[in-house]
C-alpha cells in the first residue's frame, strides 16, 4: 500500500486504513515507512495492525508519501528483522520497499552477492531486490528497476518510496496484484486490492500491468516497461481464495468469479441430491455458496458462525496453529443443521485437515448428511510465487483420489470443480492466468520442478 498526497497530514493515516482493509493478506507483522521532504522514518511490529498502531504513533509519522506492509512469510522467518517495508541508506539516499510476492532465484542471487561481500540483515528475498536497486542505482531508479525487473525470477508486486517519489512495480507475469487509485485532493494511491482504495475513498484508476513500472511524483504519473518475453500468468487462486470478495482483480470483482463458480458446481449437481440446506465454510466460501443456493434454488442458510477476532488459519504459519485456529475460529449453529442434508461450499482443499474437522463439527450437530463441494479445482501442486501452500507431500489431492478425499474427511459425497470448470469464472481467461497448483504448469522454472510435476500418464 503506498500513498502521495501534496500535504504531510493523514497520509500515514491513510496507508494505516488501507492496510486494516488488506489484513487478510498477512498477520504476523506489518509496517508503514514514510518520507517527508526524501527524509523516511517508519514504525514496524509483530501482530495486526490495530495492535502495532496507536493513534499517537501515527500522529508522529509526518510526510506528504507513505508506504506500508502486511506480511505472512512464505520466504524468510516469521520474526521482526523481515518485517515490511525494508528501508534501506545507499550514499546519499534513502529508499523503503514494500514487497508482494516471492522469487524463485533469491537464494541464487544472494548467494552471488555475498560473494561480492555483501552482508544481509534478513532472510527475506525482499532485501534481495532492495540490494539488486541499489547496485543499478548509478542508472537512474527506473532503469534500475528495469534491470532488477530482468534479474529476478518469481512474482512481484512491489511499492517503494525515495526521493519526491511513490514508485509501483509489477513482474511481467503479473503474478501478485497491484492497482492505482486517486485521493478526493488529488493525491494517488497503490494498492494490492482495490478494497484499500475503498478504505480511504480513493477512486479507482485501472490495475497495473504485467511487467509495469509507475512513477508518481508532484501529482504526475509516468509509466515504463520492463522488457520481457513473458507472458501474463496472473494468479487465479486470488480470485478463489486470496482476496476479499469485494475487491476488483484484473476486471473481475471477486465475489462475482467466485459465485460464478457456485453456479458452475450447482449444475454439475442438478438432480443428483436433495439437500435441505446451502452453507459456507466462511469468509471466502461464502460467495461461492450464495451462487449454488442461487443457481439451485436450495436456500442458503448460516451453519458455521466465524469468531471475527482470529485470523484465516489458511496463512497461520504452523499446521498445528491451523489445526487449533480451526475449532476457536469456527462453531456450528445447530438449530439450522440438526436433523438436515446439507451442502457445504468451500474455496479449496490444501490438507484436508482443516475440511476433516468442519465436516466432523457439522454431523456432531446432528447433519444428516454433508455433500462438501469444492469450488475450485485439486490442489496438487506447491506455489513458489507467494501462496503458501506446503510441499507437495502435504497436499492432499497429490497423495489421494477423490473418493479417497471424500471419506478421509468424512463427507457423504465430494466434488471439485475441474479446471475447464474453473476457467468459465473468469471473465476473461484468454488475458492470462496462472493455475500451476492445480495443473502443475509453472510460468517459469522452479525449485524441484520435478518432484512437483507428476507424469501425465
Amino acid at each position: 500500500m503506498g500513498v502521495l498526497q501534496d500535504t504531510p497530514e493523514n497520509t500515514a493515516a491513510y496507508v494505516y486504513l488501507g492496510l486494516y482493509a488488506l489484513q487478510h493478506r498477512g498477520q504476523e507483522s506489518c509496517g508503514i515507512a514514510v518520507n517527508n521532504d526524501t527524509e523516511i522514518t517508519q514504525h514496524r511490529g509483530m501482530g495486526l495492525v490495530g495492535d502495532v498502531f496507536t493513534s499517537e504513533e501515527l500522529r508522529k509519522q509526518k510526510g506528504d508519501i507513505a508506504i506500508g506492509h502486511v506480511r505472512y512469510s512464505t520466504a524468510g522467518d516469521s520474526d521482526i528483522k523481515n518485517a515490511q517495508p525494508l528501508t534501506v541508506n545507499c550514499k546519499d539516499w534513502q529508499i523503503a520497499l514494500a514487497h508482494n510476492g516471492n522469487l524463485v532465484n533469491a537464494d541464487a542471487i544472494k548467494n552471488m552477492l555475498q560473494d561480492d561481500g555483501v552482508i544481509f540483515m534478513t532472510s527475506s528475498d525482499t532485501e534481495v531486490i532492495a540490494n539488486l536497486i541499489a547496485r543499478n542505482y548509478k542508472f537512474g531508479i527506473v532503469e534500475a528497476l528495469k534491470r532488477v525487473g530482468q534479474i529476478v525470477k518469481g512474482a512481484y508486486a512491489l511499492v517503494l518510496t525515495m526521493g519526491d517519489m511513490l514508485i509501483g512495480v509489477r513482474d511481467p507475469y503479473g503474478l501478485r496484484p497491484l492497482c492505482l487509485g486517486q485521493l478526493d485532493n488529488g493525491g494517488y494511491a497503490l494498492a494490492s486490492e482495490s478494497c484499500a482504495l475503498d478504505a480511504i475513498n480513493a477512486k479507482f484508476v485501472r490495475d497495473v500491468e504485467p511487467g509495469e513500472i509507475i512513477v508518481i511524483s508532484d501529482k504526475n504519473i509516468e509509466s515504463y516497461k520492463i522488457e520481457s518475453w513473458a507472458k501474463p500468468r496472473r494468479c487465479i487462486f486470488e480470485l478463489v481464495y486470496f482476496a476479499r470478495p469485494d475487491s476488483l482483480i484484473d476486471g473481475d470483482e471477486v465475489h462475482e468469479s467466485r459465485a460464478r463458480a457456485g453456479k458452475l458446481l450447482a449444475k454439475v449437481d442438478e438432480g443428483k441430491i436433495n439437500a435441505d440446506v446451502v452453507m459456507a465454510v466462511p469468509d471466502s466460501g461464502v460467495s461461492a455458496a450464495i451462487g449454488y443456493a442461487e443457481e439451485s434454488g436450495i436456500p442458503y442458510g448460516v451453519g458455521l458462525i466465524k469468531n471475527r477476532y482470529i485470523g484465516r488459519t489458511f496463512i497461520q504459519p504452523t499446521q498445528s496453529m491451523r489445526e487449533e485456529g480451526v475449532d476457536i475460529k469456527l462453531n456450528v449453529l445447530r438449530s439450522n443443521v440438526e436433523g438436515k442434508s446439507v451442502v457445504l461450499i468451500d474455496d479449496s482443499i490444501v490438507r484436508g485437515t482443516t475440511s476433516k474437522r468442519i465436516v466432523d463439527k457439522l454431523k456432531k450437530a446432528g447433519a444428516k448428511e454433508v455433500h462438501f463441494r469444492v469450488a475450485s479445482p485439486p490442489t496438487s501442486y506447491s506455489c513458489f510465487f507467494g501462496i503458501d501452500t506446503p510441499n507437495r507431500d502435504k497436499l492432499i489431492s497429490s497423495k489421494l483420489s477423490m473418493e479417497e478425499i471424500k471419506d478421509f474427511i468424512g463427507a457423504d459425497s465430494l466434488y471439485y470443480l475441474t479446471i475447464d470448470e474453473l476457467k468459465q469464472t473468469v471473465a476473461d481467461f484468454d488475458k492470462g492466468y496462472c493455475m500451476a497448483c492445480f495443473n502443475g504448469d509453472y510460468p517459469m522454472e522452479v525449485p524441484f520442478k520435478e518432484e512437483q510435476v507428476r507424469s501425465s500418464k
